[in-house]
């Protein structure tokens, strides 16, 4: 009797446990967090179709470890008090402890110390400020960080345009604007070239006419807009209006400028993930994949939601688990080739990797993009 009773014992005690950990022994979790809508959809959107296309092909090809991968999406509409919320559900509901995401440097900030402490791994797709990482060895990205991609944009205006006047127009309420505005002056200026104008604004601004008039007075050969499509849109609109001509150039917050603005973009160019148009047998494949499914161009957040379910998946097959300790570890040791480059990570489990230069152009009556220059780290 005694024997029956410590055998049904155990045998609650290990429903218990799987009732806890809220996973099926033939499914593996991966929690997303983006927005999916609000000002900034499109990168959501986008996003989360690479990762249901990367989930898609992976399950195709056996998934992981013998198991399949599940997603549990959730929409934070780009607010950062909506990215906890979401946040939590994923944890304590749905008990993901792998999640990708979110998407912007506000609402990733938001998270990202939570998932430290609660030992919940999470890689972000796009967010680049440099201090999400700080948060700990939980906290992982796929993109690479503002002071390069400042850096990039800086380099790109003084060495293929030949800038040595620049204007800037940010938003000083935005730690991504703020931080590329830090590193394309800092470089601008080292570089002995002058900065003849920076002017800011406040997040959720429509009117920057006063700004442009300072910045047209100024007499600038390349204005620099480090800010997310929506609002860029709107500024190149009241640019151009003004008169201004020169060249625009910005950072990959510009994705999604080719579904959302229209000719005052053209002489623009925006550092990026990668090219769409990049003749990369890997790129070419993931390009060709996603427009058969989603009958539509990959933007780079697209790309980066993508790799970074591969990543995961690399990882976990490597650690021979899903649990987020093991395969944290062997995060830290990836180095392969992916769609956004090849991706080793550094101290701080940002990745290595390079940078892409593309330039906003008509193609077929439409708003495209081509590839210009790369830039290494």
């Amino acid at each position: 009797m005694k024997k029956v009773i410590e055998v049904v014992t155990l045998a609650v005690a290990g429903l218990m446990m799987i009732g806890c950990s809220g996973k099926s022994e033939s499914t593996i979790k991966i929690g997303a967090v983006g927005p999916l809508s609000g000002s900034v959809a499109v990168y959501g959107t986008d996003c989360k179709n690479g990762i249901e296309l990367a989930i898609e092909e992976i399950n195709a090809a056996g998934g992981v470890n013998g198991k399949s991968i599940e997603l549990v999406s959730e929409d934070d509409e780009g607010n950062p008090e909506k990215s906890v919320s979401a946040y939590k559900k994923l944890v304590t509901k749905d008990k993901v402890n792998l999640i990708v995401g979110s998407l912007t440097s506000g609402c990733t900030m938001a998270i990202s110390s939570l998932a430290q402490a609660q030992k919940v791994l999470m890689i972000a797709p796009a967010a680049t400020a440099t201090a999400i990482t700080d948060a700990g060895d939980y906290v992982f990205r796929a993109c690479f960080i503002d002071p390069f991609q400042g850096t990039v944009g800086a380099k790109f205006a003084l060495q293929t345009l030949g800038s040595k006047k620049a204007a800037v127009l940010y938003d000083v309420g935005n730690d991504y604007s703020v931080g590329l505005t830090e590193n394309f002056v800092k470089t601008f200026e080292e570089a002995g070239c002058e900065i003849v104008a920076k002017e800011s604004y406040s997040t959720g601004d429509k009117d920057f006419n006063a700004q442009l008039t300072k910045i047209k007075n100024a007499n600038p050969d390349v204005v620099y807009l480090p800010d997310y499509y929506g609002t860029v849109a709107l500024i190149a609109k009241q640019l151009r209006a003004q008169g201004i001509t020169t060249p625009i150039v910005g950072a990959d917050g510009w994705d999604g400028l080719t579904d959302n603005a229209g000719a005052e973009v053209l002489n623009g160019y925006y550092s990026n993930h990668y090219a769409a148009d990049s003749t990369d047998e890997a790129v070419q494949k993931f390009v060709t994949s996603y427009n058969t499914k989603y009958n539509k161009t990959p933007t780079a957040f697209a790309a980066l939601g993508y790799d970074s379910v591969y990543m995961l998946k690399d990882a976990i097959t490597k650690a021979g688990s899903a649990d987020s300790e093991s395969v944290k570890a062997a995060l830290a040791e990836t180095n392969g080739d992916y769609v956004t480059g090849h991706i080793t990570f550094d101290e701080k489990r940002n990745p290595i990797k390079s940078a892409v230069m593309v330039e906003l152009i008509t193609k077929d009556g439409k708003l495209s993009t081509a590839y210009k220059t790369t830039v290494n780290p």
